[in-house]
Parts: structure tokens; C-alpha cells; sequence
């Protein structure tokens, strides 16, 4: 079980206009200038854009794999432990924190998370 950082970065390639922001600490993943993630390497952790319905359930579910970030503009964000999820989870939820960003064009024909583990 694991999720490794290069195969996690070779995930954001299938999402259409994923961008990263590579900073001393971390690196930021936005879509049009909206950010719906993190990596945090030092940490092998990830924090992604959720509602906050969906934050609380999986923080309630497994809480040795999400954490709570935080909240805002009526957004759960919710921090991963790569380590303890299985990559088509973690497809499942990097797909629903673009889509949270993603403009509508971009959702006309959005991937699919078989998609993106097929990047």
C-alpha cells in the first residue's frame, strides 16, 4: 500500500490545466489560477481540496491516513499520508479537488479517475 511522490506528480499530468508551484517546502497544484492542492515531500503528505462534508467522513473513516487542514470558503481541505492510501483512492480524490476548482469549460469532458492512473 503507497502512493509514491513521482507517481502521485505523474497523476496531476491527466488533469487539464493542472499547474505547479514548486516553493522551498512545498509544491502547489492549482487549475486557472485556483488552488486545489499540495505536496509537502519532507512530510510525504498531501493536502487536497474537499467539501467539507467529504473531509469530515474520511477523517472519521481513517484517521491515521487524513487529517483535517482546514476550512475555507466552505471547503474541507483534508491532508493524506501517501504512505496509507492506494492509488486509485487517491485518483478518486484528486479528481473531486480539481473538479472544486475547474471552470466549466474544463468540465465538459473532465478525466475520469481511471484516467488519471493511466497517466
Amino acid at each position: 500500500m503507497g502512493v509514491e511522490i513521482a507517481r502521485f506528480l505523474r497523476l496531476l499530468t491527466g488533469l487539464p490545466g493542472a499547474e505547479q508551484k514548486v516553493s522551498a517546502n512545498y509544491t502547489s497544484f492549482s487549475v486557472h489560477g485556483r488552488k486545489f492542492g499540495y505536496l509537502w515531500p519532507r512530510t510525504r503528505t498531501v493536502g487536497l481540496k474537499q467539501t467539507i462534508s467529504e473531509q469530515l467522513a474520511l477523517v472519521a473513516e481513517r484517521p491515521d491516513v487524513f487529517e483535517v487542514q482546514f476550512t475555507a470558503g466552505g471547503f474541507g481541505w483534508v491532508v493524506v499520508q501517501l504512505d496509507g492510501i492506494e492509488l486509485d483512492e487517491l485518483s478518486e480524490l484528486l479528481l473531486e479537488a480539481w473538479w472544486l476548482s475547474a471552470p466549466e469549460q474544463l468540465l465538459t469532458a473532465p478525466p475520469t479517475p481511471a484516467d488519471l492512473v493511466e497517466a
